[in-house]
């Protein structure tokens, strides 16, 4: 089993913002996350891939994702937080392209434990 280590979150105010990492060994071809509210569903947020970005609409313009594949590293910046983008937020790692699912959870191979992020209001 991939162990997969994140960190960065916590507790921030309205307008805040934080970034959440997530390392593992290994090269993967995507790397992503995605968040869970309580009494909500996990959500697809953000995925990176070799050549690609992704965001769910809610995130765009203030979530960036980003990775150093010489640290096996990806990031999460989030910018300009609201109390809805509270969530665990976990992330998610697949290791082989051919697969254009990058919202769906079901084509990851990997998860992190969750990190929780709280926006107050």
């Amino acid at each position: 089993q991939v162990q997969v280590v994140e960190s960065g979150g916590g507790l921030v105010q309205a307008g805040g913002s934080l970034r959440l990492s997530c390392a593992a060994p290994g090269r993967y071809y995507r790397m992503g996350w995605f968040r869970q509210a309580p009494g909500k569903e996990r959500e697809f947020v953000a995925a990176i891939s070799w050549s690609s970005t992704y965001y769910t609409d809610s995130v765009k313009g203030r979530f960036i994702i980003s990775r150093d594949n010489a640290k096996n590293t990806v990031y999460l910046q989030m910018n300009s937080l609201k109390p809805e983008d509270t969530a665990v937020y976990y992330c998610a790692l697949r290791l082989l392209g051919g697969s254009s699912s990058y919202a769906s959870s079901r084509d990851y191979n990997y998860w992190g434990q969750g990190t929780q992020v709280t926006v107050s209001s």
